[in-house]
């Protein structure tokens, strides 16, 4: 067995536990696509379950020592082996206009830009599946209500349903990493748009958690809310007290 490099937020961890990497490459379930685009395969850990799959892959890598090991290991997928920067790419480069799923071990120092960057291409891509940090994997699945609950928890449940499949410890990691990771999996929802101006809406959202302690009153002041809004039950309340669906009906109250 071959050691895989994944960076991680706090260096280079090895994982050398096979069925977490099986697990991992299965997080995205292939229902409704043929077309899957692993982000940093390093050395090819979930690239090697996910070559065995019926779908068309393709990776894509930023380390040129790992681009040339894949090339020379994986040659099934020679033509379909990328080098470059995913958050600098256009994504319809790998697919043209046809759905695809994303899939990676992803590094935790970008994964939160790599889901947004997969944000804007929401009805292209209807699923994502991978290992995260596990303190970014709660917040992006946390419901409202609770502390975990914010800004990119808002921004991605309006398009996507997030499932926390598994928790991931340090032990499968050589060195361990000080951190425990998770295994998530978001799946495209049937809202093609939310029902309000959507750049008002990540406004609001991103000042509503800009002082998570304070009430909406105390938050949205900078954008002079009119008299509605400062009439309604939300001012009283915090933001991780919203839903998604509430932040929608508040933000069209801002129009």
């Amino acid at each position: 067995m071959y050691k895989v490099k994944a960076k991680k937020r706090f260096g280079q961890h090895f994982l050398t536990d096979e069925n977490i990497a099986r697990k991992t490459a299965e997080s995205v379930t292939l229902e409704g696509y043929k077309n899957v685009l692993e982000i940093g395969p390093g050395m090819g850990m979930l690239t090697k379950y996910l070559i065995e799959k019926p779908i068309n892959l393709k990776v894509v890598e930023l380390d040129r020592d790992s681009v040339e090991y894949l090339q020379a290991h994986f040659l099934k997928l020679s033509t379909s082996i990328f080098s470059g920067d995913f958050l600098k790419e256009d994504l319809k480069t790998y697919f043209g206009d046809e759905k695809f799923a994303i899939v990676g071990n992803f590094p935790y120092n970008i994964s939160s830009q790599i889901l947004f960057k997969a944000l804007e291409y929401r009805d292209q891509v209807p699923e994502i599946g991978g290992m995260f940090q596990k303190e970014l994997a709660e917040r992006i699945a946390s419901p409202h209500g609770n502390k975990t609950y914010g800004v990119i928890s808002v921004l991605l449940q309006a398009f996507y349903d997030i499932e926390y499949l598994f928790t991931v410890e340090p032990n499968v990691f050589n060195p361990p990493p000080k951190v425990k990771s998770a295994v998530i999996r978001l799946r495209r929802n049937n809202k093609k748009e939310l029902g309000c101006d959507e750049k008002l809406f990540i406004r609001t959202v991103k000042q509503a958690f800009s002082t998570r302690r304070k009430t909406l009153r105390n938050c949205l002041k900078s954008m002079q809310p009119n008299e509605t809004v400062l009439a309604s039950d939300y001012m009283s309340k915090r933001a991780e007290q919203l839903s998604v669906e509430d932040f929608i009906t508040l933000t069209n109250m801002m129009e």
